[in-house]
């Protein structure tokens, strides 16, 4: 997929009038670092053999309240901290239903992005939050700028650094790894699986509230409307695209970053061949298809690591 990318990479700066422009390619990585950091989150999901459907909707849902809270007087701080209080909520919430209950992750996290949508809809009942404006510091992650580099992008390093430091540094990664490789045998090792999935959510409900607030800093709002769209299977195809597999235990950080590079790269492309929705659409679709395909292939559930306990 690196490889694909650079190839796309060049045919377009070839190809595209103002593709191959130091503006473009800053306005290319800036669109990308919120999707990416949401796919941080989902990449460590899938990576212990998990999925969260509700990782817009935590992100749209819990800041639609925290800021309705600032414009009837709240302190910014603190409904920032009430919008982080009920995404990390949410996100124990949806892993006590998988590991106590032990429903289907793709069953409740999808259940709960619609009861998200629907409770914050109706205490917010607005398509667009807007941010305050009185409230700088609330919009400085996403609309600030280093050296002239837009610090959503220095955001998104930051994140997927601290990511991979966790996964690849920390006990408690290797145990994500091992449970999404064998989760029995991660069992029979000793590893607590319940409070670790619990674990998993968490942090994807917190990753969820950091592209939150690059959001806000960008838009100057919050958009009820993602939750409805194909945003999350932007996400999904980003991490299935970077080669995080959907058998488990397999991927990583930078699988992230080659996904994110694609699909920020085809995204540009289009808009500046004013492709409509729909048939970007139907691309993301095909090309999402074919690589769910490309890695049942490549990584095959044989009779050990197929086994779930479900």
């Amino acid at each position: 997929m690196l490889f694909i990318t650079v190839l796309l990479l060049l045919a377009f700066g070839v190809l595209l009038k103002g593709f191959a422009t130091v503006d473009n390619f800053l306005t290319l990585l800036r669109s990308i670092s919120i999707l990416g950091i949401l796919a941080l989150g989902m990449a460590l999901i899938v990576i212990s053999r998990g999925i969260d459907l509700s990782e817009v909707a935590i992100m749209a849902g819990a800041w639609a309240v925290g800021l309705i809270q600032m414009q009837q007087g709240m302190p910014v701080f603190w409904a920032a901290l009430l919008a982080l209080s009920i995404a990390l909520a949410i996100g124990a919430v949806n892993g006590f239903m998988v590991a106590f209950v032990e429903a289907p992750a793709l069953f409740v996290t999808l259940a709960a992005g619609f009861v998200i949508y629907g409770l914050a809809f109706w205490f917010a009942p607005a398509w667009v939050v807007y941010a305050p404006k009185d409230a700088p510091w609330l919009m400085f992650l996403g609309a600030a700028r280093v050296l002239g580099v837009p610090l959503p992008i220095f955001v998104f390093a930051a994140m997927a650094l601290i990511m991979h430091l966790f996964l690849s540094r920390t006990s408690i990664g290797r145990f994500i790894y091992a449970q999404g490789d064998n989760p029995e045998s991660a069992r029979y090792a000793g590893i607590a699986l319940r409070p670790l999935i619990i674990l998993e959510h968490v942090i994807v409900a917190f990753c969820a509230w950091i592209a939150g607030l690059v959001w806000i800093g960008t838009t100057g709002s919050i958009q009820m409307a993602v939750t409805q769209g194909t945003m999350i299977f932007d996400v999904i195809l980003v991490v299935v695209l970077g080669g995080v597999s959907l058998v488990g235990g397999r991927g990583g950080v930078f699988s992230v970053i080659v996904g994110c590079a694609l699909i920020g790269t085809l995204l540009n492309a289009f808009t500046i061949m004013d492709v409509n929705s729909e048939v970007q659409n139907i691309i993301k679709g095909v090309v999402l298809l074919a690589a769910i395909i490309l890695d049942n292939w490549l990584h095959p559930r044989d009779e050990e690591t197929a086994r779930q306990g479900d």
